[in-house]
């Protein structure tokens, strides 16, 4: 499915943005680690801010038992209502022109606390490129799900990374989205 399961990291936003001065957001939810390397290296690529989604409730191993149906993960994909909390400090996309927003693969789709963020925010004046790991899952139609939630936003078509994505691939990957 998608980031296998380990010790989470569900501390605080990865960095404060800095106001938009870069026109470039990286949004991401990570529930170990992959996911959050990657943004860091798209951020560092583009110079965008990095904000992290963190849950109110953080996911522990138990929860990320993605072959368990009662695991908290699972549980949530299947209720298309659920909406997780989030925990860390609201984040202000005035000022961004483009928004990278990053997420894990879970059951073929975005972690419903992505929908949580989605319904949060108004997109109208931003180009959102969805990225996602997965270890074998590709983007399947999660972009599009989210696009539909936030309903405002230039969506571009999402992409699939392997958690060892290497930064010259990112760097082509941006590079092509620039044409």
């Amino acid at each position: 499915m998608s980031d296998e399961p380990s010790q989470g990291d569900a501390g605080t936003p990865a960095s404060e943005p800095q106001d938009g001065e870069s026109g470039i957001l990286v949004a991401y939810f990570s529930a170990t680690g992959n996911t959050k390397a990657v943004a860091e290296q798209i951020a560092a690529v583009t110079g965008g801010d990095l904000y992290e989604i963190v849950p109110a409730q953080p996911y522990t191993d138990a929860d990320l038992d993605y072959g368990n149906s009662e695991s908290r993960s699972s549980l949530e994909m299947d209720d298309p209502d659920a909406r997780p909390e989030i925990g860390s400090e609201a984040v202000d996309l005035t000022g961004y022109s483009t928004l990278y927003l990053g997420y894990p693969i879970w059951h073929g789709q975005a972690p419903r606390i992505l929908n949580t963020f989605v319904e949060q925010h108004d997109f109208d004046t931003l180009t959102i490129i969805p990225f996602c790991t997965s270890g074998s899952s590709g983007i399947g139609s999660s972009a599009q799900g989210l696009a539909e939630l936030a309903g405002s936003g230039d969506w571009l078509e999402g992409t699939r990374f392997s958690a060892g994505v290497s930064a010259a691939d990112l760097q082509l990957w941006i590079e092509d989205l620039q044409q």
